[in-house]
């Protein structure tokens, strides 16, 4: 045992001292029950094999360096974006709202018209529900149509929300403002 490398040493010795108690169970059965002696010596030998496919596995392990891979991991990994969570929030009612007329009647549309009355009071001093016509003429009838006041709630509320193309529109008005 002297060609015995030091980590492999260490493995033995550790596998000896697992296995005393296995042993001293097995010699129990050998002396008090005669009869489950095969029972006993298969028991042992399944303790023996695994306890000897964890040393081998280690030293395999210790043995073979881990393989590097092809990619680096920045190109593997999706990017995670550190999105404030306001604008996760508004990410995600978006989405809703261009998916069904209810999450745009009820979650998209309160958070637009608060923007669109921020918008024409600080920049046009225009209020959007007491001076509705010049609020109008500056959001454009499909903006208008989304923020205004006595907009009616969707009689199917599983209907199709509304199209990105005309949402991308309700943005550039209100960018326009």
């Amino acid at each position: 045992m002297t060609n015995v490398p030091g980590s492999l040493r260490s493995d033995l010795v550790q596998a000896t001292r697992f296995l005393v108690l296995p042993a001293l169970g097995l010699a129990f059965a050998l002396v008090f029950m005669p009869g489950r002696a095969g029972l006993a010596i298969r028991i042992f030998a399944l303790v023996l094999c695994g306890t000897g496919l964890v040393l081998m596995v280690a030293a395999l392990r210790r043995s073979f360096p881990r393989a590097t891979p092809l990619r680096s991991m920045s190109r593997r990994a999706r990017v995670v974006r550190d999105t404030p969570d306001t604008l996760a929030q508004l990410e995600s009612r978006t989405a809703l709202a261009a998916a069904g007329a209810f999450d745009l009647h009820y979650r998209l549309r309160p958070r637009l018209r608060g923007l669109a009355v921020e918008l024409l009071a600080s920049r046009r001093g225009i209020a959007l529900d007491s001076e509705p016509e010049p609020a109008r003429r500056l959001l454009g009838e499909v903006t208008w149509g989304l923020v205004r006041e006595d907009r009616p709630p969707p009689e199917d509320r599983l209907a199709r929300g509304i199209a990105i193309r005309d949402l991308a529109g309700v943005v550039e008005s209100l960018e326009n403002v």
